[in-house]
């Protein structure tokens, strides 16, 4: 059977995937995975980035003694996922990424990162500061903001995997987008797909950026049916 990890985005955690476990339980091997300060994990020393998250997954691979992993990666996930792909070929058979932000620069970071003030978040959204406290417990959700703030401005400073890396990635990747993610546009998207070497692209109707709000059967249908 073959092995998929779930990989998790930004301020997400493996919680969030319960569902889509049950639509895939029987057809993989499946790993969930909490990156580090994330779902309870305590929080690193070291600065959030994609190399670090990569590297970890990486450890994690060698310690599992997984062969060829599969990957699905949502948002961040899928980043780290292509950055694993051209960083150690070999050990990853395919991809698929769900609404991953390809394209940072300065400006852009900025805005994403507006949406990470605890401050705000506390006064005019109140059930998602519960939920993040949640999702986090014990570790300390305002300060997986910070950290996340700071892996955005530097992504926007220097943006980990610039459009020609992904000509060397060769990993059969299926790369999909919602049709109504407001954070990641179909432009970024393309331009990384069309880059690809041996990649499909697809559009989720009616989905928009948020995990919770994705039509679980019909990703799972599409993981299925490209890792087959």
């Amino acid at each position: 059977m073959q092995h998929l990890i779930l990989l998790h985005g930004a301020l997400g955690s493996d919680k969030q995937f319960q569902s889509l476990v049950q639509e895939l339980d029987g057809t993989f091997q499946l790993h969930t995975f909490n990156l580090h300060g994330h779902g309870g994990l305590p929080l690193p020393s070291h600065t959030f980035s994609i190399e670090l998250f990569s590297e970890q997954v990486a450890r994690y691979i060698q310690d599992m003694n997984i062969e060829k992993a599969n990957i699905f990666g949502y948002s961040m996930g899928g980043y780290i996922a292509m950055y694993l792909a051209k960083q150690m070929p070999d050990k990853i058979n395919k991809i698929v990424t769900l609404a991953t932000k390809f394209y940072w620069d300065e400006k852009t970071a900025s805005k994403e990162v507006k949406l990470l003030d605890s401050k705000i978040i506390q006064e005019k959204l109140p059930a998602f500061a519960t939920q993040l406290q949640q999702r986090h417990a014990p570790a300390d959700w305002v300060a997986i903001l910070d950290k996340t703030t700071e892996l955005l401005l530097n992504l926007g400073k220097n943006n980990t995997l610039q459009l020609e890396d992904y000509n060397s990635i060769t990993t059969p990747s299926l790369v999909l987008l919602g049709d109504r993610d407001k954070m990641v546009t179909l432009e970024e998207t393309l331009a990384v797909y069309k880059q690809l070497p041996n990649a499909l692209f697809g559009v989720l109707p009616g989905t928009p950026h948020i995990f919770e709000q994705v039509n679980v059967s019909l990703l799972a249908y599409l993981i299925k049916g490209f890792m087959k």
